[in-house]
């Protein structure tokens, strides 16, 4: 399974989870089954600067996530994973492992628009 989690560093799994997807300085790829994580990569968001709407759904859609793990994010960016059947889930925090784990262990699932989504427009 290939599990993408948002990062506020370049440190791997050891990374903060950055809490806003659109935001996020770096993208941590996880391939891992139920046992054991078999690589992790790193990917700078070449969208920081800015971005349109579906473009980071889109990237990370190309990187061959499975899963997209993050703090939060928006109403509109949950939509398009769902285009792309990529499985959101909001709420991750610490560590890039601890979220990873979390999400494995059955007690990261799901997405919710972040209150912020609303209030600049990406409902």
């Amino acid at each position: 399974m290939r599990i993408v989690v948002t990062a506020q560093t370049d440190q791997g799994l050891d990374a903060p989870v950055a809490q806003h997807f659109g935001h996020a300085p770096y993208f941590t790829v996880v391939d891992a089954d139920a046992a054991e994580v078999s690589s992790v990569e790193v990917f700078a968001n070449p969208f920081l600067e800015g971005h349109q709407p579906g473009q980071i759904p889109g990237y990370i859609n190309e990187l061959g996530g499975e899963v997209m793990l993050s703090g939060g994010m928006g109403g509109r960016a949950i939509q398009f994973f769902n285009q792309y059947g990529i499985a959101a889930a909001t709420g991750a925090a610490g560590t890039v492992a601890d979220s990873v784990v979390a999400f494995m262990d059955g007690h990261l699932n799901g997405a919710a628009a972040c209150a912020d989504s609303e209030a600049h427009g990406h409902g």
